[in-house]
């Protein structure tokens, strides 16, 4: 598998890629040319998310508006990775570090999940996707995550059988009577997963009893410590990963 290169600039480029050269926008053309003050023929990695990373020579037409020539495939698209990550909104930078962290992990979709608890009342998605790509962009990563519309969590689980067929839900319970999550994640058979993290102030009595309900879900413990949502995160998707994900 070849490894991004850290040290070029990478830039995520809408506009599907197929070697044809590259017109980036206004902000990209700024960021490349008057904040990493790159010059004309200076090597440049864009990728679409679904076609692989390419790289180019920036073409500068004045200090505002750049393109990218010369354009060849340095790393194929791999496989979109096959997790679907559920998680009541936090409150702003908390909330981006949490979507960010869970880019590098290898989430492969978002879902925001209202729950009882949940504190943020609004949910901005267009910040979402920017912290997504920004995440994309830093960390090499070449799938970009679809950030999905928020729903309410007896709506999500509602349909989730539906829309997910064979997907098994893992439901991470502060309420666990033991603290160790491996042997209930090493009795699962490897298949498609989604991950639900709660709120800071955890699921209510009436939404755990629900989720236990449900065939499609198996609950896990996250050690003995209290962790706080955007940690649980973290600790989640890293033990789901190491067991039963691709690492």
């Amino acid at each position: 598998m070849a490894h991004s290169d850290f040290r070029t600039p990478r830039v995520f480029v809408a506009t599907p890629l197929d070697g044809a050269p590259v017109a980036f926008d206004r902000d990209q053309s700024n960021y490349l040319l008057n904040v990493l003050r790159l010059r004309d023929g200076d090597e440049v990695l864009v990728f679409d998310g679904r076609n692989g990373e390419w790289r180019g020579r920036l073409a500068a037409a004045g200090k505002r508006a750049a393109g990218l020539t010369d354009i060849r495939l340095s790393r194929p698209q791999p496989p979109a990775p096959d997790l679907l990550y559920l998680f009541a909104p936090l409150k702003h930078a908390r909330l981006d570090y949490m979507v960010q962290k869970a880019v590098e992990m290898g989430v492969g979709r978002m879902r925001p999940v209202l729950t009882q608890h949940t504190q943020a009342s609004r949910v901005n998605l267009d910040r979402m996707r920017a912290n997504v790509v920004e995440a994309a962009e830093q960390c090499g990563v070449l799938h970009v995550p679809a950030v999905e519309d928020e729903e309410k969590l007896d709506r999500a689980l509602a349909r989730f059988a539906a829309d997910e067929p064979g997907r098994r839900l893992i439901f991470c319970d502060e309420g666990e009577d033991s603290t160790n999550p491996l042997p209930a994640l090493s009795a699962l058979p490897r298949g498609p997963l989604a991950v639900l993290i709660g709120p800071e102030g955890g699921f209510s009595d009436d939404e755990r009893r629900t989720l236990r309900c449900q065939p499609f879900v198996t609950a896990i413990p996250l050690g003995p410590r209290i962790l706080r949502a955007d940690t649980a995160a973290v600790a989640a998707l890293s033990v789901i990963q190491a067991t039963l994900g691709d690492w």
